[in-house]
């Protein structure tokens, strides 16, 4: 039973994984434009965000 409970919470962790990995691409998207537009007050956002996203993958891979 313990490990239908472990597979069950492996395989949402891997799809939150997934989950922020798209993220982290739309918003490395979205940095890009920023610099191209050359808007520091968004590029500053946008970084914020990725930090906070990277922390989260982090957090989520030591749990596999």
């Amino acid at each position: 039973m313990k490990h239908l409970v472990n597979d069950s919470k492996k395989k949402k962790t891997q799809e939150k994984l997934a989950v922020i990995r798209m993220e982290l691409d739309y918003e490395l998207a979205v940095l890009f434009e920023a610099m191209e537009q050359n808007d520091k007050e968004k590029m500053d956002n946008v970084k914020t965000k990725l930090h906070a996203l990277r922390e989260e993958l982090v957090r989520l891979e030591s749990l596999l």
